[in-house]
């Protein structure tokens, strides 16, 4: 499953191992650590609207479970639900299942079972950050992602799969780690976008450009704007996007 690409990436990456090995605990001691969100993991947006819910469940890692903000209201779930509604123009059901650390390959084991009930119209899901810097393979990668699309729409659900974040563009990592992490982010991004197209799930691709006001106190995870544009993009990517 790697590529020539994938190959180029560890070949410039293990000789640099001396360097980046001691870059990277010290980055791990110094970083400043945000909660997740607190409050509850569900939650109903646009209730003014008279019509049937939309069923919407984010699925991913810490941006899902809103680590930088205080409450889900403010994180991407709560965001784009809020911003769905307005353009669709109906209510959205919210639900998140996100933890700060987890994989794509971690998800399949933990949250599948749990993700089996209520029945979601809408799924997104929200990868890419913990396989880049945890250096899954790309084997691992495809096959985790592979397996969460076809879970769910075999339940009936639309599948978006949300873009890798730009891990050159976060401020907390040193810039050797900000380059090679975000080439790193980059090539799951094109075996991601190129998984989707084949299994039939939807692909977003990072539409923001980022900023430094887009980033929390820690350097790291979206402040309150950066989830309140991203949401926003991806509730306007996603009322244009053919179903």
């Amino acid at each position: 499953m790697r590529s020539w690409r994938g190959w180029a990436w560890w070949a410039v990456a293990l000789p640099l191992l001396p360097v980046l090995l001691p870059l990277a605990l010290q980055t791990r001691r110094s970083a400043l650590r945000l909660a997740p969100a607190a409050g509850p993991t569900h939650g109903l947006a646009g209730v003014a609207f008279p019509a049937a819910p939309l069923r919407l469940l984010l699925l991913g890692e810490s941006t899902v479970a809103g680590v930088g903000v205080s409450c889900l209201d403010f994180a991407l779930v709560g965001q784009l639900a809020s911003a769905l509604a307005e353009r669709l123009g109906r209510p959205v059901s919210w639900r998140a299942l996100g933890e700060n650390g987890i994989t794509a390959e971690q998800a399949c084991r933990h949250w599948l079972p749990l993700a089996q009930e209520p029945p979601a119209d809408l799924v997104v899901l929200v990868f890419g950050v913990n396989d880049t810097t945890q250096c899954s393979s790309s084997r691992t990668w495809h096959n985790a992602l592979e397996r969460l699309i076809n879970h769910f729409r075999a339940q009936g659900a639309q599948v978006v799969c949300t873009a890798v974040p730009p891990l050159q563009h976060f401020s907390a990592l040193p810039w050797l780690l900000r380059q090679l992490l975000g080439w790193r982010a980059s090539l799951l991004d094109n075996q991601l976008c190129l998984l989707a197209q084949r299994l039939g799930a939807a692909y977003c691709p990072a539409a923001v450009t980022m900023r430094k006001d887009y980033l929390a106190i820690d350097g790291y995870h979206p402040s309150v704007l950066g989830y309140r544009v991203w949401g926003e993009a991806l509730a306007l990517w996603l009322s244009e996007e053919p179903n």
